[in-house]
């Protein structure tokens, strides 16, 4: 692990708990005890009444390793850091009756006053209105001969509604140490802390003051962040998929901090095959010894399909105690496994899920050992100038030598329930590949041997290499849907005023046969088998189509909407209307009116922009231009909607057109019938 921030804790200059910020980033801090008679306890929720009963349960359960899954460390104290996701049921508010069930805990437990033991209520609160919930957790375990069972371990746990892996990762990496220091107290500053940081700003660069410290981080952009309750990130058209970014350190999904290259070093072939079956949503378990390495894992996974927005349900740590176990474990064969990702370490699962079409083995029982270097060295002890660290020649051998191939076949053979003697990194699945994976990436990829600190800057560097190309493959994959998205301005002497045309309407039969006809791009058909349609065709039956697809519209129509609005803004209205016919003047005053209408709304609703008056005001103006040059009994029979004599008694007056009467409205006003 690397060495936490320094963070020193003052008092006196520790910045007072805003409640309402905090909640833009964080849900709860919350300590969790190991207790050997009564499990998991929660001692501590900071700030106190965030979560449900059946809530604190299910952290309480999801915040320490399967017993079953560590492997033997005697070290004196083992720390890690690993996270977790669930669904988030119904109100977070604690009924009058859990409540009271809480206290009843407390007096029944006289060898722990401060701690509540868990018990899942009896009421089932299924509200469709289920968020989702992520838990950052910091683990120590300590190892003392003396204590009962030989040790004790604790978990540190930061909840938050936003999978921002890369802030909470190194804050936990500050609250976790500082927790052990210094107690309950360390809960309060850091929250604090936290509660002064601005509000977040996804895909940008953000600088959150900690302590003494600071954390600089790169948020994950709004078009991979799900959209709950309605609510949406701003979105422009510049983050829309399929087009590449031109500045390739903003990160263009989620997780782009995750070690893709380290978690997935023994199965770099086969990131492809991955990539498809999380493409198109097919269910996965994966599993791993340790809760880091099996998160680790589902989110770098979920990572390689960025800047598709992820809509399979993924969960980084999944335990026998979550509430959906119950209904996964009862599903039949021939039965359809629900689109999820499910990491986990309890060999249990192999069992109980023997039906999952695709099982992926990675990890290893004790990290960074049994690693056999990947690079050919010169001489001198550095990396060859010539990027050979992952040679397709090597992985050739290592691929078809008579002896792995007997290996490969007798571990399709055993299946998974091997991994109940001894582990290995392996992929059972009957899925037949379209991608063909890119040697060419493989041969760039590099291995620095055995110095951590050289293999982690090295991993960085691999990292960024897979990163980089499965974005360019996602991309050109969703390049064919980009005609969908085209948005279209006024041409040159049109008027502005008129709503703008829909997008081009959408046809999956008619789609996938257009694509047929005309190919998909010369990326893609170049790393593709000639079945390539057939992906296309399941992508658009799976979970992940249909909601990019929907949301990439709204912010394409939300695109035409703000151009076709600045085109309005930057109109000369007396030169437009010289060129109108008298009905095209009384169609352009129907159209200014109802935009006016429209901005005066958002203005009422709260959702008006920060030029909304100034573009009020430009189009009272225009109403009133056009108002002018219109015949007087037209004038006069518009007038006779009080509200609309209104809207043009506070607009400004024009000057007359050339060639067209003016008509003073004034006048008209106080002789107009009532």
């Amino acid at each position: 692990m690397s060495r936490s921030p320094s963070f020193s804790v003052k008092s006196e200059l520790s910045p007072k708990l805003d409640p309402e910020s905090l909640q833009q980033w964080v849900v709860a801090f919350c300590i969790i005890r190991f207790d050997l008679e009564q499990g998991q306890l929660i001692e501590e929720c900071y700030p106190p009444g965030c979560l449900t009963q059946d809530e604190e349960l299910e952290v309480a359960f999801s915040s320490f390793p399967d017993s079953v899954s560590q492997h033997q460390n005697r070290s004196s104290i083992h720390d890690c850091i690993f996270f977790f996701r669930f669904r988030r049921r119904g109100s977070s508010q604690i009924d009058a009756s859990s409540t009271e069930m809480a206290e009843i805990d407390k007096k029944l437990t006289p060898k722990s006053p401060d701690v509540k033991v868990l018990r899942r209520s009896k009421s089932n609160n299924d509200s469709n209105d289920s968020r989702y919930m992520y838990g950052y957790v910091f683990n120590r375990q300590r190892h003392d001969e003396r204590l009962k069972r030989g040790g004790e371990q604790k978990s540190v746990v930061i909840l938050s509604h936003s999978p921002y892996s890369s802030v909470f990762r190194p804050l936990l990496q500050i609250m976790g140490p500082l927790y052990f220091d210094i107690g309950r107290k360390a809960l309060e500053h850091i929250a604090a802390y936290v509660s002064m940081w601005p509000s977040p700003v996804p895909g940008k660069l953000m600088e959150l003051p900690i302590g003494n410290a600071a954390l600089k981080v790169n948020l994950p952009p709004a078009h991979s962040l799900p959209s709950e309750n309605g609510m949406l990130f701003e979105e422009s058209a510049s983050s829309m998929a399929p087009f590449l970014p031109n500045n390739q350190s903003v990160p263009q999904g989620l997780f782009h901090d995750s070690d893709l290259f380290g978690i997935f070093r023994g199965l770099l072939l086969q990131l492809w095959v991955l990539w498809e079956l999380l493409l198109i949503g097919e269910p996965m378990l994966i599993i791993a010894p340790t809760p880091p390495q099996c998160s680790e894992a589902v989110a770098g996974l979920v990572s390689l399909v960025a800047p598709l927005l992820c809509s399979v349900d993924f969960r980084p740590y999944f335990t026998i105690h979550d509430p959906e176990f119950a209904h996964l474990n009862s599903l039949q064969e021939g039965d359809t496994f629900p689109p999820m990702i499910l990491g986990v370490t309890n060999l249990f699962f192999l069992k109980s899920l023997r039906n999952m079409p695709h099982v992926i083995s990675v990890g290893s029982p004790a990290p960074n050992t049994n690693r056999l270097p990947l690079a050919t060295r010169s001489s001198t002890g550095r990396i060859s100038s010539r990027p050979e660290g992952f040679g397709f020649q090597q992985l050739s051998l290592k691929k078809f030598s008579p002896s792995n191939l007997l290996n490969a076949v007798k571990l399709r053979r055993d299946g998974p329930l091997c991994l109940m003697t001894e582990h290995k990194e392996a992929i059972w699945s009957t899925y037949s590949a379209t991608t063909k994976p890119d040697t060419s990436i493989l041969n760039r990829l590099i291995d620095a041997g055995m110095s951590p600190r050289v293999e982690e800057s090295m991993s960085v560097v691999n990292n960024e290499i897979l990163r980089r190309h499965f974005l360019e493959l996602t991309t050109n994959f969703l390049a064919p849907f980009g005609p969908y998205f085209r948005t279209r301005t006024p041409s040159e002497g049109s008027s502005p005023f008129v709503d703008p045309p829909p997008l081009i309407p959408f046809n999956a039969d008619e789609f996938l046969g257009s694509l047929s006809a005309r190919g998909p791009g010369k990326f893609v058909s170049k790393r593709m088998r000639s079945n390539w349609l057939d992906l296309y065709r399941r992508f658009l039956e799976g979970p992940n189509f249909t909601p990019w697809f929907q949301r990439r519209r709204a912010v394409a129509e939300q695109e035409q909407h703000r151009l076709w609005r600045q085109a309005r803004m930057k109109t000369d209205i007396q030169q437009l209307i010289s060129k109108m016919s008298e009905l095209e003047i009384v169609d352009s005053f129907n159209a200014i009116e109802r935009h006016i209408l429209e901005e005066t709304q958002l203005d009422q609703s709260g959702r008006a922009s920060t030029d909304s008056g100034a573009t009020c005001q430009k189009l009272m103006g225009d109403l009133q231009a056009v108002f002018n040059v219109l015949p007087k009994d037209m004038q006069q029979l518009l007038l006779f909607n009080p509200q609309r004599a209104a809207l043009l008694k506070g607009a400004p007056e024009h000057t007359k057109l050339p060639g067209r009467p003016l008509i003073q409205v004034g006048v008209v006003l106080s002789t107009s019938p009532r």
